[in-house]
């Protein structure tokens, strides 16, 4: 467990104070992929490295296990930072080292023996999926070997916590996609706590348990991925939500889809979780007599389950429609809106 109580950070430029953490306070479980998300400027970043100590806090306590990271003298803090690994946006590796002497550099630093450190760092080399490139140069790597570079480093001292910086900002989708389900595998495997820092809500929708939502300094939102996915509550939540569903196109096209297809009803169904595999519309089909035609649909799988919204259109008499809103409603856990003249 890390818990983090009433954490502020405020700097100081131009005799003007600059508040980039404001009285954060939060939990996070041992062995989850906890998420924190929010726009450049909103203090994620800053956070993060106040719970590593690169940046020292102005008010506040961190407690990882049964150790207060804001309290250690140097020494002991030095210590601590071996059970924290770090990865960063732009790798941070050495140029003019090869990728093993890269990820056995901590090692170096912790007086681990060259034999012991060479297993160690083959080990590293085939979990992180590098095997082949052991001898290559960080500019001779992709960006995303580098960053499994990175990662492998981060690994070498098995900490007990990782704290991701923007580790994907840097990548391409394939590549961002293929880093996270390696962190995916990492955490299962290794049970790590791993801490995601990003502006992008495709990466915390795809891995994390829960998340928080940063803004100003403070943290707006939190929660399990799915409900603040599915409930978004405060408007910058609603914007990241939108930047995987779109939920703003959908909104702009119905007076759209209202205009063409005046027959019937149209209704707007919302997915949670397990029920987005049931098949309701196969099932209304059969029930009542009725025709559906499915105009627009969105679903996202998350950690937890998925999450969509499908846009049908339902034809037919009144009575029948009626029946088969009627049974949605109280027969099933799909939430609906309703629109049309129907």
């Amino acid at each position: 467990m890390i818990s983090i109580e009433g954490l502020s950070k405020i700097f100081t430029s131009d005799k003007k104070k600059i508040t980039a953490v404001d009285d954060l306070t939060l939990s996070i479980n041992e062995g989850e992929i906890f998420g924190v998300i929010g726009y450049s400027g909103a203090g994620k970043s800053t956070f993060v490295r106040l719970l590593n100590r690169l940046e020292e806090p102005t008010g506040g306590r961190v407690v990882m296990g049964e150790k207060e990271i804001t309290t250690l003298n140097s020494k002991a803090l030095r210590l601590t930072r071996q059970d924290i690994g770090m990865i960063f946006q732009h790798f941070n590796l050495l140029w003019s080292r090869t990728v093993e002497d890269n990820i056995a550099f901590p090692l170096e630093i912790a007086g681990i023996s060259k034999t012991k450190r060479k297993e160690k760092v083959q080990n590293l080399i085939n979990l992180v999926g590098l095997s082949g490139r052991e001898k290559a140069y960080p500019s001779q790597l992709s960006g995303g070997q580098k960053q499994r570079v990175g990662i492998a480093r981060a690994l070498a001292n098995d900490p007990k916590v990782l704290l991701c910086d923007e580790a994907t900002s840097a990548l391409d989708p394939e590549t961002t996609n293929s880093i996270l389900d390696l962190l995916v595998d990492i955490n299962e495997k290794l049970g790590l706590t791993i801490i995601l820092i990003t502006h992008e809500m495709h990466v915390i929708r795809k891995i994390c348990n829960r998340v928080a939502v940063m803004e100003s300094g403070k943290i707006v939102e939190q929660g399990d991925v799915l409900d603040v996915f599915s409930k978004p509550k405060q408007l910058v939540t609603k914007k990241f939500v939108e930047q995987v569903m779109g939920t703003n196109d959908e909104d702009d096209s119905m007076d759209y889809l209202l205009q063409t297809y005046e027959e019937g009803k149209i209704v707007r169904l919302h997915f949670v979780g397990e029920i987005t595999n049931q098949a309701l519309i196969s099932q209304l089909a059969k029930q009542f007599e009725i025709e559906i035609n499915i105009l627009q649909g969105k679903i996202a799988q998350t950690q937890a389950g998925a999450y969509g919204t499908l846009i049908v259109q339902l034809e037919g008499n009144e009575e029948e429609i009626n029946k088969a809103t009627s049974f949605i409603q109280d027969e099933t856990s799909v939430e609906m809106e309703g629109f049309g003249n129907g």
